[in-house]
C-alpha cells in the first residue's frame, strides 16, 4: 500500500510547501490573532484552521464534500451560513474597546478556546475549501497504489503536516516583533479594528464565488 515513486513524492511535497507558503486567508488568520494576542492565541486559530481542514480532508475521502461542491443548494447554504458568521466575528472586532495585554500575566484573556473554534468554523464554512480538496487531492490519486480513501486521506494529511513546517515559525516570530506593542490600549484598539477588516475581507471574498 502507498507505493509510489520519488517523482510522485517530489511533485507533491513540492505542491504542498508552496499551497502553504503563499499567503492566502488562513495565513491572514493565523496572524492576525498572533498580532493581536501572542503566541496562545496565533497556535489556538492555527489548530483551529487545522481541525477544519482535516474534517474536510475525511468528507473528501468518504465523498461527502463532493455532494457541497455539486449541489448549488447546499453550496450556497454553507457559503452564505459563513459570509453571516464573519460578518458576526468583525462587529465583535469593530466593537472592541481594546485593553492593555500582558501575555505573561492575562493568558486567560486570550480564549484560545473560542479563537481555535472560530477558525475550524472559517474554514468547515467556506466552501472553497471542499472544492480545493476535491480538484486537488485526486489528482495525486496512483492506480494500485492502495484504496483511493485511503490515499485521499494521505495526501490532505500531509498537506497539514507540511503546514506544521510553515506556520509554527511565523507565529514564533509575529509574537516577538508585536510583543511589547500590545500592552498600549490605543495600539491594541486598532489591531483589533484591523481583525475586524480582515473578517470583512474575508466575508467579502466569499460572497462573491461562485461554484
Amino acid at each position: 500500500m502507498f507505493e509510489y515513486d520519488l517523482a510522485h513524492w517530489t511533485t507533491f511535497l513540492l505542491a504542498a510547501l508552496l499551497l502553504n507558503i503563499a499567503p492566502g486567508p488562513d495565513m491572514a488568520y493565523i496572524l492576525s490573532h498572533t498580532v493581536t494576542g501572542g503566541r496562545k492565541a496565533g497556535f489556538a486559530a492555527m489548530f483551529g484552521i487545522w481541525s477544519g481542514a482535516f474534517l474536510y480532508v475525511i468528507l473528501t475521502a468518504l465523498g461527502l464534500a463532493a455532494v457541497i461542491a455539486a449541489s448549488a443548494t447546499a453550496f450556497s447554504i454553507v457559503k452564505w451560513v459563513g459570509v453571516a458568521y464573519l460578518f458576526w466575528l468583525a462587529i465583535g472586532a469593530f466593537r472592541s474597546k481594546g485593553s492593555p495585554l500582558d501575555i505573561s500575566k492575562n493568558s486567560n484573556q486570550l480564549n484560545p478556546t473560542a479563537i481555535f473554534k472560530q477558525g475550524m468554523f472559517i474554514h468547515l464554512l467556506n466552501p472553497k475549501v471542499a472544492t480545493f480538496f476535491i480538484a486537488f487531492l485526486p489528482q495525486f490519486v496512483v492506480e494500485g497504489a492502495g484504496p483511493v480513501w485511503a490515499q485521499l486521506m494521505l495526501h490532505g494529511t500531509l498537506i497539514i503536516v507540511t503546514a506544521a513546517f510553515v506556520e509554527p515559525p511565523l507565529i514564533y516570530a509575529g509574537d516577538r516583533i508585536t510583543g511589547r506593542l500590545r500592552e498600549s490600549q490605543k495600539l491594541q484598539r486598532w489591531l483589533d479594528r484591523a481583525l475586524g477588516s480582515v473578517f470583512v475581507a474575508f466575508g467579502v471574498k466569499l460572497a462573491m464565488y461562485e461554484r
